[in-house]
């Protein structure tokens, strides 16, 4: 059974305790391959090696350092099929959903980035004949990624790309539920040539490799994607120490469909973002508010819609809904179900774990649940699930839908559907969410900036924001 090595200087090294961890399988709850059960020690040889080759790396030209991401993006796209496996494998989810979304996303975020920074400018302002300005961008030294484990590859190269086009050199640490993807990487990377210490990954616990990396006095600045609570975990050993912070974190998303919207169009996209990636996606829609007129036609077509999608082997092509990634989430996920119908809940269809027969009778399978008659301010209107259940609720007002979409301590992404462009604008100014989709979801331009408001995030992951990240502003006077 294969062990999964770190990826530490340039090299493919088992930890220093030589000890592992079980990486199941969540479509059959069988063990598959071995982690490194990484601590501190890992962590200081990781950022040693970050550290000695920082000087060179800062000062790589921005073509060179551009060479390298896009051959990494280029080996991604040649390896499509083995990594969109690898993905299927860790992380339950179809692997039509890995080799369609997750890998081509994960190149595209390299090529993004690695063409970026040549566009990258800095500003200058004169004082007419007394001085000129200008800001100076030097990247910051060695950046702490830490990335969650239901977009493996696609998040942990959100963060990695714009750190290493910057002239960050990285200490990285994928999510332990999903190593194998980022294993993969590490291979791709000595490939590409990447220079030794550059990159660093660290395979392991939160508990253990995440908390060295966040509190290692010499790591200056932390990103980090993941559960609020841990967040707030982070931000709480960071403030103190002063380090730059970048928080992406839950949500509890509304969609808003109005009486006047593209009826087939929104029916299909709705169920896309309620049930994708079995709802593990921070951008789906979990609560789902229907004007009244509507409200009783859309129930029975999305009702019959949720009931039609196929559950089973992810590496199916017929499936629409593969595994929960863990046993511990699907447990998670069956007590919010139970909770919802202590609360008052209606469960219209699903709620139910699936047994499925064979290879398959130990993994991790729940139904597409959709819940009604919930208060929109119950728990389970207000807390995360992150699963693929979803509540509807109708509503008469504008102002009254967007009390109840508002109501959250969340503010990741939201969906408006309506045909009345007014409405539309007047709508996103008014949501509190990071990101507003109008007519569409998931619908992504990489220049953009990604992240959410209130307890969904701090910073912004996406577009030249993150370059600006990963970088530290210095204004030069020179006196004329």
């Amino acid at each position: 059974m294969q062990h999964i090595k770190n990826y530490i200087n340039g090299a493919l090294v088992e930890p220093v305790s030589k000890t592992y961890l079980d990486n199941f399988d969540p479509s059959t709850g069988k063990v598959y391959s071995y982690i490194p059960d990484s601590d501190e020690k890992d962590v200081e040889l990781a950022y040693v090696a970050a550290k000695n080759a920082f000087p060179a790396w800062s000062v790589t030209p921005k073509d060179k350092r551009s060479e390298y991401l896009l051959k990494i993006a280029s080996l991604i796209e040649k390896n499509l099929d083995r990594l969109s496996l690898a993905e299927s494998i860790d992380n339950g989810k179809p692997l039509k959903l890995a080799k369609t979304v997750d890998i081509p996303r994960a190149a595209a975020n390299f090529h993004f980035y690695g063409t970026g920074i040549l566009h990258y400018a800095a500003h200058s302002h004169s004082m007419e004949n007394n001085a000129i300005n200008y800001t100076l961008r030097q990247p910051v030294g060695v950046a702490g990624c830490i990335s969650p484990w239901n977009l493996p590859l696609y998040l942990f190269s959100r963060k990695i790309a714009p750190a290493l086009a910057a002239g960050c050199t990285v200490v990285a640490k994928p999510s332990e539920i999903t190593p194998m993807t980022a294993y993969l990487l590490s291979e791709l990377c000595i490939e590409a040539g990447l220079p030794a210490g550059v990159l660093n990954i660290v395979h392991g616990l939160g508990g253990k490799v995440g908390n060295a990396i966040v509190s290692h006095k010499d790591i200056p600045l932390i990103s980090f994607t993941g559960g609020t609570i841990t967040g707030k975990h982070i931000a709480a050993i960071a403030a103190p120490m002063f380090k730059k912070l970048s928080l992406e974190l839950g949500g509890k998303n509304p969609n808003l469909i109005f009486a006047d919207c593209d009826y087939e169009k929104m029916l299909s996209t709705t169920l896309l973002s309620s049930f994708a990636n079995q709802g593990q996606i921070c951008l789906c829609g979990s609560r789902i508010f229907v004007e009244r007129k509507l409200y009783e036609r859309f129930k029975t077509d999305f009702i019959a819609r949720t009931k039609a999608l196929v559950v089973g082997d992810p590496r199916d092509e017929k499936t629409k809904v593969g595994a929960i990634v863990s046993k511990s989430h699907f447990e998670k996920i069956l007590n919010y179900i139970e909770l919802a119908k202590t609360e008052g809940g209606k469960v219209l269809c699903g709620g139910n774990a699936v047994k499925m027969g064979g290879d398959f009778s130990n993994g991790y399978y729940i139904e597409p649940t959709i819940i009604e008659s919930l208060p929109h301010d119950c728990r389970t209107n207000q807390e995360e699930i992150f699963g693929p259940v979803v509540t509807i609720m109708p509503f008469d007002t504008e102002e009254e839908v967007l009390d109840m979409a508002n109501s959250t301590i969340y503010g990741l992404a939201s969906v408006v559907w309506t045909q009345d462009l007014t409405r539309a604008h007047r709508i996103a100014n008014n949501i509190h969410a990071g990101i507003v989709w109008i007519n569409c979801w998931l619908l992504r331009d990489l220049r953009t900036p990604f992240g959410g408001v209130k307890a969904s995030g701090v910073g912004r992951e996406g577009g030249f924001e993150a370059l600006d990240f990963f970088t530290e502003p210095k204004n030069v006077c020179i006196k004329l």
